[in-house]
């Protein structure tokens, strides 16, 4: 959890009123006691009216709240409908994501602000996409995030299987269908691969770092003068 978003966990358990300790704070976040105690410091440094001390509890006075975000009516339907989209399409790690980024944003909105949240009519059918595919996703993006090397099988359009080991280097929706692209260390070329089709995908220690020739910046010139941006996928 990135620090800014626990010291917004740590509001949102004191708002209640209610003494909290920093060991419950500490077990509900998942982080030692003495990190709780510097947040909490950092928090009653910044004006927010946390009253308490260490070994006894913490409370938060009556009256204070986070300042409100303000958005417009489209930014709020873009936001609604980017994360219903996410939850429907998205890998399993991402759907939660988007379902506690709009938690946390409905709790700083302002009253009228927080309606139109819930009255946004865009949504997205949850249930096309199988879990199979979701938990892909996920290794696929963080492997990519992390850089490194993913083995797994492949089964190609003419139902035929074989092994490969990439270097993920991005995720790209094309309306139904997810497809990721690398470099191919058996064919030492870039490849792309439907999500759909691959099984038995694992995270390898091995990591790698970009090269000249080899990263994402230099798939799309490759595309781009082959004139060829369509999805692909074999």
């Amino acid at each position: 959890m990135r620090r800014a978003d626990r010291l917004f966990q740590i509001v949102q358990h004191l708002r209640g009123g209610r003494l909290v300790t920093a060991k419950k704070l500490a077990d509900k976040l998942e982080v030692s006691e003495r990190t709780i105690y510097r947040d909490i410091a950092d928090l009653q440094s910044t004006g927010v009216p946390i009253d308490g001390e260490a070994g006894v509890g913490y409370i938060m006075r009556e009256g204070f709240d986070l300042p409100p975000l303000m958005f417009s009516r489209d930014e709020i339907v873009a936001l609604v409908a980017g994360a219903r989209l996410v939850k429907a399409w998205g890998g399993a790690t991402l759907a939660r994501a988007a379902e506690e980024a709009l938690i946390k944003i409905e709790a700083v909105l302002p009253d009228a602000e927080r309606a139109r949240l819930h009255s946004t009519e865009i949504h997205a059918p949850t249930f096309l996409l199988p879990d199979s595919v979701r938990a892909n996703l996920d290794v696929v993006e963080r492997a990519a995030e992390s850089k490194n090397v993913i083995r797994f099988a492949y089964v190609d359009a003419e139902d035929r299987t074989t092994s490969r080991s990439i270097r993920p280097l991005g995720l790209w929706f094309w309306g139904g269908r997810w497809l990721f692209v690398g470099w191919c260390l058996l064919r030492e070329d870039f490849r792309m691969f439907r999500v759909d089709r691959v099984r038995d995908v694992e995270t390898l220690p091995e990591t790698f770092r970009p090269e000249r020739g080899k990263t994402l910046r230099d798939f799309y010139r490759q595309m781009e003068e082959r004139g060829d941006m369509s999805p692909g996928g074999h």
